[in-house]
């Protein structure tokens, strides 16, 4: 571990923010790399973690920064069956199922959708990143359904930009808990990592380190105390839908970590929500591919089940 003690001599004002504070100061790091280091609690501030990167700093505090060792992964191919919905020399777009983490990290070494990549398309490694290569959008382990890999440095780019300027299109289905008084509506709250937990995401306060977070909801279907919603992305960050859906009071069935836990009587593999439609536009061609994934038999047996209870109570 690399660690960096500082002691404020000169500020503008006699204040600054923390991050740019830290970059000017470490010039071999880019702020958004401090930015990060930061939301992880790798950042003392006079002796306290400090999670907030626009905090002012003022002459006279101290502020350690430590950089964790990478841990380095040896990405092995591997023979894991793929559902793929689109493919050409530039990009593949997949049908995820539920249990398959998106690429290796610590806890999850192999057996991954990169692994699977890799023995898919031999010419991935080094598109994008060594331990994530041509991953630019990911789904949790648990949500299934449709997520695009670029196969090149150029579709790589592109999909970035696209998700950056927020012209590519990403739809989802998520069964719910409870029913929403209103037929649609925005979801406008900034998420950042829990400071009680930092596994987990929640929505804090932009001056607290939380970033822009905006999803978009409609009702498809009502079933009883249940509700099946389309969500649309504004923005693309870390549990968006689930994070935001417990905080309005409706989180999503099956999810274990920001839900209630309440059983339903299916057995779910996760939580029930499915990225459902993805539309993108072509690096190369510039056309539209919009594709539609086909939701899991469970995610299909929750609805039916939930019918048929809504129907015998109403």
């Amino acid at each position: 571990m690399t660690e960096f003690n500082l002691q404020v001599e000169q500020v503008e004002e006699n204040s600054e923010r923390l991050d740019r504070y830290l970059a000017e100061e470490l010039p071999d790091l880019s702020r958004s790399r401090i930015q990060q280091l930061i939301e992880q609690g790798n950042v003392q501030l006079n002796s306290q973690v400090c999670t907030t990167k626009k905090i002012n700093i003022k002459i006279g505090d101290r502020i350690t920064l430590e950089i964790p060792e990478a841990q380095p992964l040896e990405l092995q191919a591997e023979a894991i069956p793929l559902d793929i919905l689109y493919e050409d020399d530039q990009l593949i777009i997949l049908n995820k199922p539920a249990g398959l983490v998106v690429h290796p990290a610590p806890g999850h070494p192999d057996g991954t959708l990169v692994n699977a990549l890799l023995a898919h398309c031999p010419h991935l490694p080094g598109i994008g990143g060594v331990q994530r290569p041509g991953i630019v959008h990911r789904l949790d382990k648990d949500t299934t359904g449709a997520i695009a890999i670029a196969k090149t440095d150029i579709a790589y780019q592109s999909l970035q930009a696209q998700l950056q300027a927020k012209t590519a299109r990403r739809e989802y289905l998520g069964v719910v808990y409870g029913a929403p008084k209103t037929e649609s509506g925005v979801i406008d709250l900034p998420i950042g990592r829990n400071p009680q937990d930092r596994k987990k995401m929640a929505v804090i306060s932009t001056e607290k380190g939380g970033r822009f977070a905006v999803t978009h909801w409609q009702i498809q279907e009502r079933l009883g105390n249940y509700t099946l919603i389309h969500f649309q992305l504004e923005t693309g960050r870390t549990h968006q839908i689930r994070v935001h859906s417990a905080k309005i009071g409706h989180p999503i069935v099956g999810d274990s970590v920001y839900g209630s836990g309440r059983s339903v009587g299916v057995n779910l593999p996760g939580q029930a929500l499915h990225a459902w439609r993805l539309k993108v536009q072509h690096p190369i061609s510039k056309n539209v591919i919009e594709v539609t994934a086909s939701p899991p038999q469970t995610f299909t047996t929750l609805l039916e089940v939930l019918r048929r209870r809504s129907t015998i109570y109403s």
